[in-house]
């Protein structure tokens, strides 16, 4: 009995942090960010307001965004941010999160500055 309440509460700790922003901080040339847990750095882009996301079209081709699994809750500075199609972003402190389609392993953070627009976020 002891050891099925104990795997119950595991597999609910798992689901849970599973559901939560998949982000972790990384190392760059640029100092600390905050990148997906697939290790590729996460942007900002100044033109969005909180908790809207404004980047489309061919600037969602450049600067993919960071779409949610299905079921994922906000939790602490990360939140969701619908999009025009439905689709849930992954927001930091309300300012939605995208890729950098130049960044190519763990650590690069090439997109940081781009345009005087996208900002590499940062824990």
């Amino acid at each position: 009995m002891r050891k099925r309440i104990l795997l119950t509460v595991a597999l609910a700790a798992f689901a849970g942090s599973a559901l939560a922003a998949p982000v972790k901080t990384v190392k760059s040339g640029k100092g600390q960010v905050v990148a997906a847990d697939n290790g590729m750095t996460l942007y900002t882009f100044k033109n969005d307001k909180k908790g809207v996301s404004n980047c489309y079209d061919d600037c969602a081709k450049n600067w993919p965004p960071f779409i949610a699994a299905s079921g994922a809750k906000a939790e602490g500075a990360y939140s969701l941010v619908t999009r025009k199609d439905g689709a849930m972003q992954w927001a930091k402190d309300g300012k939605p999160l995208y890729f950098w389609v130049k960044d190519m392993k763990e650590g690069d953070a090439t997109g940081d500055g781009v345009k005087g627009v996208w900002d590499a976020a940062r824990p």
